[in-house]
Order: C-alpha cells, then sequence, then structure tokens
C-alpha cells in the first residue's frame, strides 16, 4: 500500500474507532504481539508526516522578522488536505500582514495567500482529491510561504490541463481580484472609460487586460517610461507619468474634462482624494488598498452632493469567503488564461528569501508579480 493510502485508512479507521489502539487491532493480525504493534503503529503515524519548510514573521516590522525554518508537517486533519507548493505567490497583503496593518491570529506567524503545488496526502473525510493532482487555491488561511502545507479541502481549485503553475500562481487571487472590481464592484461596460493606478503592477497588468476584454478604454498611472512601454504591451490606452506629470490635469485632459466611469485606487493616501475629483458625476472609485498611507476619515463633501461620486472598499478576502464567488472568480481567471491572458512575472525568488522579494515588492521597482519557489 503506498503512504498516502496507508495514512487515508489509519486516518478513516481513528475518525471510525478512536483512538490508535484500535486502528492496530484493525490492521495487524489478532494475535500480534503488544509492544511490537505499537512500534507499527508509530511508525505509520510517521510515514504520514512529512519534512518541510516555512518563512515565518516573528514580530511585526520590517523584512528582518522574516525567518525561513524547518519543521515537521503532521498528516492531514481528515477535512484537509497535504498540498506541495510548486509557485507561491506574494502580493502586497502579505507585507500587510508583516507590518500588522493587519492583524495575524498569532505570532510568530505564517505568511501568504496562495500558491500552486500537487496533492500529496488527503484525510479521510476528502472526496474529488487525490493524491497526484494539480491544485491551487488563494485567500486565508494564511500560510502559503512553505514548501507544503495542510489545508482545508474546500479552499482548493483543480487546476485545468494547459495552465502551466507559474502562470496560476502569478495570477489567481489578482484575478479572482478582477472579477470583483470589474464584474461585481462596477460592471464594467464596452465604451467605459477607467483609471488604473500602478497600472504596470501585479494586479494592475491583470486588471488592465481584464477591462479590454470588456471594451473599456484604459487610462493608467506609472512609474517609469519603461513601465509604460510594458503596461501598453497589455493594453493600456494612456499612460500617465506621475513622477513627471499631474494625474489629475492628465484625466482630465483626456476625458475632455468629464472624468472617467470608474477609478480603482490601490495607493490610498492623498491619491484617493486626488482620483475622487477626477470621476464623472455618478461614477464610482474603489479603494482597494493603502500602499501611500491611511487616506484618513473621509470628507463627505468630496463625493457629494453636488459631485455625486459613489466610493466603494471593496475586500477580496471577504468576497472569497462565498464559496460560490471564489469558485466564480477562480473559473474566469482560468478561462482568461485559456484565452491569452498572460502573467508577467517580473521576479521569482528562493523561498528562503522571502524577504528580498518583499523588498522587491515594497521598493515599488518590480513590475508585474512576484512569485517564491520551494
Amino acid at each position: 500500500m503506498k503512504n498516502s493510502g496507508l495514512c487515508v485508512f489509519a486516518q478513516q479507521m481513528l475518525a471510525i474507532r478512536g483512538g490508535w489502539a484500535v486502528v492496530a487491532s484493525a490492521i495487524l493480525p489478532r494475535n500480534f504481539p503488544g509492544q511490537k504493534s505499537n512500534m507499527v503503529m508509530e511508525s505509520i503515524h510517521q510515514v504520514c508526516q512529512s519534512n518541510a519548510t516555512e518563512v515565518v514573521v516573528e514580530r511585526y516590522g520590517d523584512v528582518s522578522q522574516l525567518k525561513a525554518r524547518d519543521f515537521l508537517l503532521p498528516a492531514p486533519g481528515k477535512n484537509e488536505v497535504r498540498v506541495r507548493h510548486t509557485a507561491i505567490g506574494v502580493n502586497f497583503v502579505d507585507i500587510y500582514y508583516r507590518t500588522g496593518v493587519y492583524a495575524l491570529p498569532d505570532l510568530p506567524s505564517g505568511l501568504g495567500v496562495e500558491a500552486v503545488g500537487i496533492v500529496e496526502a488527503v484525510g479521510a473525510e476528502v472526496r474529488g482529491i487525490e493524491p497526484g493532482q494539480r491544485v491551487a487555491y488563494a485567500g486565508p488561511p494564511v500560510g502559503s510561504y512553505a514548501s507544503a502545507r495542510n489545508i482545508p479541502a474546500s479552499r482548493l481549485l483543480h487546476v485545468p490541463d494547459g495552465l502551466a503553475d507559474d502562470d496560476v500562481g502569478a495570477l489567481l487571487l489578482r484575478g479572482i481580484t478582477a472579477q470583483m472590481l470589474l464584474a461585481h464592484v462596477y460592471p464594467v461596460q464596452s465604451g467605459d472609460t477607467i483609471l488604473i493606478h500602478a497600472a504596470a503592477g501585479g494586479l494592475g497588468l491583470v486588471l488592465l487586460q481584464w477591462a479590454k476584454r470588456l471594451g473599456a478604454s484604459v487610462i493608467g498611472t506609472v512609474g517609469s517610461q519603461a513601465k509604460a512601454a510594458l503596461a501598453k504591451q497589455y493594453g493600456l490606452d494612456h499612460p500617465i507619468l506621475y513622477h513627471e506629470q499631474d494625474f489629475v490635469e492628465e484625466v482630465r485632459r483626456l476625458t475632455d474634462g468629464r472624468g472617467v466611469d470608474y477609478a480603482i485606487d490601490g495607493i490610498g493616501g492623498k491619491t484617493l482624494a486626488d482620483t475622487l475629483s477626477v470621476v464623472r458625476p455618478f461614477g464610482m472609485a474603489a479603494s482597494i488598498g493603502q500602499v501611500g498611507g491611511d487616506p484618513g476619515p473621509i470628507d463627505w463633501s468630496m463625493l457629494g452632493p453636488t459631485r455625486s461620486v459613489a466610493l466603494s472598499r471593496p475586500g477580496v478576502f471577504r468576497f472569497m469567503s462565498d464559496q460560490a464567488l471564489y469558485r466564480e472568480g477562480a473559473a474566469a481567471t482560468f478561462d482568461g488564461l485559456k484565452h491569452g491572458m498572460k502573467a508577467h512575472i517580473g521576479a521569482v525568488f528562493p523561498l528562503a528569501k522571502a524577504a528580498e522579494a518583499h523588498r522587491a515588492l515594497e521598493s515599488g521597482a518590480s513590475a508585474g508579480s512576484i512569485l517564491l519557489r520551494p
């Protein structure tokens, strides 16, 4: 019997009977010596464990708080699956968790909310998932910065044939976010004009391609000529170099003073207020991050009634807490990849060098997505 099969059988017996001693009575001959029985069952228990490496944050703070450590991964619980990762996505939310902007349940804690891998073992009550299958997941619980992990089976998605692990690892969370922003928060229609900040970033490049497929015209802010050129390759109609140009003036010029139908702002700080000023009456802005700082209390006069602008603060983790929406977003992402959506992977770092990946993301120098390789 293969190790995974032996583990599943043992877990099934544990679930039914409730202890290793009764599992032994089901597996071993009736006259098998008791001392050796205990040794056999301990060996089975050890077989069901696995060596792994993870990166944890020890205390809230800078990248020096990220530490790699080896650990013994226990057998998956009855409704869990052990996944051996092949590609791990790095997202700005990981930095929010590391710095304490978003609270973690406990410290030290794992990080990471997205990965792709191969199923190694399944819990006794898991159905429809088998060892050897390719799977992916996005969203809580944190802990994807690891060579392998146990995760609830309900979070796993089967990766369609023909899609590369790296592409899925780079785009899954961002694709689900795009589905939320462009189909639910503000259903983008052909002919709409939208503004995307950080258009050459990992999420920005996905939003660009998604919006263009929907027939929108896209204005995007970028930090350099090189990033402008990259974003144009992915569909950007009008780049604005925010270090050299006032994006408020440029958006007004590009829209003949009308403003955009929809703006997506992951910068926060003063940028959010400026973004609201370029949204047309009865248009919408979505605030999805605060890389540039907390925008603070909102002055309601920036929204209306004279200007009549709507502001949304959507959270993709809340969106994905609905299993139907989670799987809808994943299916839309897989479909996009099948029909030409491309992942731009700006850098790949070894898992143990997660701190370097965070530095690259925080510096703003990176373009596209960043992956960790176990």
